[in-house]
């Protein structure tokens, strides 16, 4: 095998198949189409195929948009807190800070480019990594003790969202015993090759992608006194991919703003609903101009924990 040719069509497939996961994310706002039954199929069969639990991720996905940049209730890339009023969290951020700072910042930022982009979305959907510390560890798969607080207000998936999980999870396990078929039938190789290594490109386009939307040096966190859904919503950030990428992934990167301001606008309206914000919010509308790979390597080594000052928490 020519492994620099198999890692291009990686490359190339995850890239385009992320996509169909933007197309899916919008199914499960309910951006995609009026007729709800085809709407959630479209999102499931989509979701499914890329390994995603679709309504799991619908409710967990949900939750981040209520608190984006909410210190303790966000539900992804919740930076840690030096000052924090739990004395473990607030200790363990402050050794995270210092190791990072002990072994230098460009390794460092390597270590959580790598570890983020390569582990970060299996590291959520297992144990909910980098969500606040109101619900704690959590698992989209098995939305039960030991991966719940047992506290309708605080556990990710209350109700109803338990059950359908469970229904997220059949496509999941079918989908799992599509690809034991194929390695049975073609050798795990043949898979991993064609399936596994562009799901890969794919996770890591996600993360990225979240990550950047909603951290940077100069964008602040909040808790629960100072925090409110449009102060969230305007903490996220547009930045420029390229024709190329906002093609392939419907603006989901540069568009990011408007999409929390009213998540239920379709991909095709989210350019025109950019610039009427742009317009009227000027001193609101967070773009940052920085190149995709200098805005990567900034975000990874220099936002790592935050401090309170005054009524937001800042990078320090």
């Amino acid at each position: 095998a020519f492994w620099p040719l198999w890692l291009l069509y990686a490359a190339v497939t995850g890239t385009v198949a992320t996509g169909c996961w933007v197309v899916a994310h919008e199914c499960g706002h309910g951006a995609f189409s009026d007729n709800k039954v085809l709407q959630d199929t479209v999102g499931y069969i989509l979701h499914t195929a890329l390994m995603v639990p679709y309504m799991s991720w619908q409710r967990s996905h949900a939750v981040h948009h209520a608190f984006t940049n909410h210190i303790t209730q966000g539900e992804t890339h919740v930076p840690y807190t030096l000052d924090s009023g739990k004395k473990t969290l607030a200790q363990r951020s402050f050794l995270i800070k210092t190791f990072g700072e002990g072994i230098g910042g460009g390794i460092y930022a390597f270590k959580r480019l790598f570890s983020h982009l390569v582990f970060g979305w299996p590291a959520y959907l297992m144990i909910g990594s980098t969500g606040g510390p109101t619900r704690g560890m959590t698992n989209h798969f098995w939305p039960i003790k030991p991966f719940s607080t047992g506290d309708k207000n605080t556990e990710l998936f209350p109700g109803v969202w338990k059950k359908k999980v469970w229904i997220s999870d059949i496509g999941i396990l079918a989908m799992a015993g599509l690809l034991a078929a194929w390695a049975s039938a073609f050798g795990f190789w043949h898979m991993a090759a064609l399936y596994l290594g562009p799901l890969a490109f794919t996770n890591c386009w996600l993360v990225l992608y979240t990550w950047l939307q909603h951290t940077d040096v100069d964008v602040p966190h909040f808790e629960a006194e100072d925090f409110n859904f449009i102060k969230g919503a305007f903490m996220s950030i547009d930045r420029p991919y390229g024709p190329v990428f906002d093609f392939l992934h419907h603006r989901i990167g540069s568009t990011h703003v408007v999409h929390h301001i009213d998540c239920t606008i379709p991909h095709y309206h989210a350019l025109e609903a950019t610039k009427a914000v742009q317009k009227a919010f000027p001193g609101c509308y967070l773009y940052d101009p920085t190149p995709l790979l200098p805005a990567m390597w900034r975000v990874a080594r220099d936002c790592i924990a935050v401090e309170k000052r005054g009524d937001k928490y800042v990078f320090v």
